[in-house]
């Protein structure tokens, strides 16, 4: 088999061919071939050249064909990267080895597949059809391995983890409650990544939660899940953790362009104080202190004395003409600072 034999349109005929590259990397890796077989055999699919460096454990594929690539290329090097990891993961006995496998997930993900595709996906991955299940966005710093620590949070339970794009899916049959699982997870979390975060350092992962339900309709709950993401906070104080099923009203939130969120005056305001490092204080200050409820217990998790607290809250109170006392004003610099928030989560910035 050759990939220039497979077809590429029409999407049907293209979904078919995408999963015989698949199932050719599934019999090497049932065979349990080794590294220097899996890419001879890339290399015969490809009928080109294919080149593999590690980095850290983690291998990084490369098709190098003369001219244009082909319409499956991603697909072999995401299939063979996976089976490579694979195969490392049992020459080191890893028993937290994971499955990644893209092509896969992003059938059982897609809306644009059909039910049919969207099953035989979730049986190759080893999911069973019958149960409910659940998609989980995390978001990490490029390179970091942070998502380690959600997949843990699972307690063992089955799963499916892959990178889609800048955002990690993972897949997985739910055993206890949302709320359960979200604190399970913003504990541990928490634990591994305690406030105050050094600058620069990793400061782990953010976490969306899909609702549960019929496996074919998970890519409802991935959506679900990135639009989670909006909602939780780049700061080490806030929510690391946000799941669908508790957003309720928060979620019209989403509806509104991140551009008009930008061009707000308030938004405009925080940015222009937030662009010095006190400023940058006395807003993370006060993010924190709608976390935490009270001049003290701000003062007791930043790690400062709480006259520092009230000092950068009135900083901010005076630059906005925000009176913090006032329920109204208090429920408004809120809202800014939740929607800048949701502003700086779909451009990336943590």
């Amino acid at each position: 088999m050759r990939l220039t034999e497979l077809p590429v349109t029409p999407q049907a005929a293209a979904t078919e061919s995408a999963l015989a590259v698949v199932h050719y990397f599934d019999r090497l890796d049932q065979s349990t071939a080794s590294e220097a077989e899996l890419i001879d055999a890339a290399r015969d699919l490809a009928a080109c050249e294919v080149a593999v460096d590690w980095h850290d454990g983690e291998p990084s594929v490369r098709v190098q064909r003369d001219g244009s690539p082909h319409a499956l290329d991603s697909v072999l090097t995401d299939r063979l990267t996976w089976a490579l990891q694979r195969q490392s993961d049992r020459a080191r006995g890893d028993r937290h080895g994971h499955i990644d496998d893209p092509a896969l997930a992003e059938i059982v993900l897609s809306d644009k597949e059909s039910p049919q595709a969207r099953t035989r996906a979730l049986r190759l991955l080893g999911l069973d059809t019958e149960r409910p299940l659940q998609v989980l966005a995390i978001s990490t710093r490029p390179g970091s391995s942070s998502a380690r620590v959600v997949v843990d949070a699972l307690g063992g339970a089955a799963h499916r983890r892959v990178r889609i794009g800048q955002l990690t899916a993972l897949l997985y049959h739910p055993a206890d409650g949302v709320r359960q699982l979200a604190e399970r997870m913003e504990s541990a979390i928490a634990q591994a990544f305690p406030a105050p975060i050094a600058p620069n350092a990793d400061p782990g992962p953010w976490v969306g939660i899909g609702e549960r339900g019929d496996p074919l309709d998970a890519p409802a709950s991935w959506q679900q899940a990135v639009r989670c993401l909006q909602f939780t906070s780049s700061t080490a104080q806030g929510r690391r953790v946000i799941a669908y099923d508790r957003l309720h009203m928060f979620e019209l939130l989403s509806e509104i362009p991140v551009e008009t969120i930008r061009r707000n005056p308030d938004v405009l305001r925080i940015e222009e104080l937030a662009a010095t490092p006190s400023g940058a204080q006395a807003v993370a200050t006060t993010e924190a202190f709608f976390v935490f409820g009270s001049l003290r217990r701000t003062a007791t998790e930043l790690h400062v004395h709480h006259s520092t607290v009230a000092a950068r809250l009135a900083a901010i109170s005076e630059h906005m003409d925000w009176d913090l006392d006032d329920p109204i004003d208090r429920f408004m610099a809120m809202l800014a600072l939740m929607v800048r928030r949701m502003a700086l989560s779909s451009a990336g910035t943590v």
